[in-house]
């Protein structure tokens, strides 16, 4: 076996040991999650004001481990991507409602409206990892939900331009200060009002996903003001 083979097989293995780990603290994590949801919810009994308080608390923090556990498992996905891709055709516009039904309760116990523009025509098969590209969709919506209010809207669209179909996830959120904007893709970065917004977070959310649709032969890029941001990303169409 030489060196490269050695280093190959190493990534591989490391990547297994934290997909494995980490799946395992997600599974975890959900279950505590649910049994703090069903006392909250007086499912298995009374409880006084003061023990739901802590509960609720309790909710809350394991909310954000998983969401921090999900974040780990794409970061992998992400950096170990050589070895893990699977590019099949698809039609983009099933894929997208399906993700959008995972958000439906949360968008909805938010108050965010979700919206999906849909295209007045069938649009050609997309060249893609279905489960990838299932993460940056999941990311985009995620995060408009997450930096929107009560009442506002999250628009998804999807429009084929020449060899591609370019995706667009708009909200009328917190947007991204005009300082922040050239290190939005960084590793570890988040915007200084999503930081006030949300104290949580790793900052490895668009950095993962702009390498995944990188990898794809892709693009991706925002527009965003102090009321808003909309983010775009391309994928091949199937040839």
């Amino acid at each position: 076996m030489n060196e490269n083979e050695k280093l190959k097989k190493m990534i591989e293995l490391k990547s297994d040991l934290i997909s494995i780990s980490a799946h395992q603290l997600r599974t975890s994590l959900s279950a505590m999650k649910w049994t703090f949801k069903m006392l909250i919810d007086k499912d298995v009994g009374d409880i006084n004001p003061e023990q739901e308080g802590m509960l609720k608390k309790s909710l809350e923090s394991s909310e954000r481990m998983v969401k921090l556990v999900n974040e780990m498992i794409s970061i992998n996905h992400a950096e170990d991507i050589s070895f893990k891709y699977n590019f099949d055709d698809i039609q983009i516009r099933a894929l997208i409602e399906d993700v959008l039904l995972d958000f439906s309760e949360e968008s909805y116990k938010k108050g965010v409206k979700l919206v999906f523009e849909k295209p007045k025509t069938k649009l050609s098969l997309v060249h893609i990892d279905d489960e990838k590209i299932r993460v940056v969709i999941q990311n985009l919506i995620e995060n408009s939900i997450k930096y929107s209010e009560k009442g506002d809207k999250v628009f998804i669209s999807n429009n084929q331009k020449d060899n591609f179909i370019e995706i667009s996830v708009k909200d009328t959120g917190i947007g991204i200060p005009q300082n922040d904007q050239e290190k939005i893709f960084g590793k570890f970065f988040r915007a200084s009002n999503a930081k006030k917004k949300e104290q949580v977070g790793s900052g490895l959310g668009l950095y993962t996903i702009k390498g995944i649709v990188e990898k794809h032969g892709g693009k991706i890029w925002f527009k965003s003001n102090n009321k808003g941001t909309t983010f775009y990303f391309t994928v091949p169409l199937s040839k």
